[in-house]
């Protein structure tokens, strides 16, 4: 469909000026679905609840974590290794070793993470996780 410039003009006025609406879409959750999933992940948060949420509802885990995460509601899991050890980054091992030492180290953050972690130990730092 072709449209002209005057077609144009005189829909986009008419959304402007309110004459239009959006059109209205079916809610993914009813505000029970809710109300239901916040008390539930308030009362136990964690994934195992989250799990059991989107099989009682039959959503997807993202979608409901995305739902609760809507609400305010939702606490990120603390990333970790495959060893059950928190994630410590690259920046945090450099701003470790430069406060160790006083001195900005601008070319260190391209050294290995595993070079920077044995230079952290080494030095005797303890570098925790964000």
């Amino acid at each position: 469909m072709k449209w002209t410039i005057t077609e144009l003009k005189q829909t986009a006025k008419a959304f402007i000026l309110g004459d239009m609406t959006m059109a209205t879409t079916a809610k993914n959750y009813t505000d029970e679905m809710v109300a239901s999933m916040t008390e539930a992940y308030q009362a136990n948060p964690s994934r195992d609840t989250v799990d059991a949420l989107a099989s009682k509802f039959g959503k997807t885990t993202r979608s409901v974590i995305a739902k609760l995460s809507r609400e305010g509601v939702y606490v990120a899991q603390p990333r970790t290794t495959k060893t059950g050890e928190p994630v410590v980054s690259k920046a945090q091992f450099v701003s470790a070793i430069e406060a160790h030492f006083g001195n900005e180290m601008p070319t260190l953050v391209k050294a290995g993470k595993q070079d920077l972690g044995k230079l952290a130990e080494a030095l005797g730092l303890e570098v925790v996780a964000l």
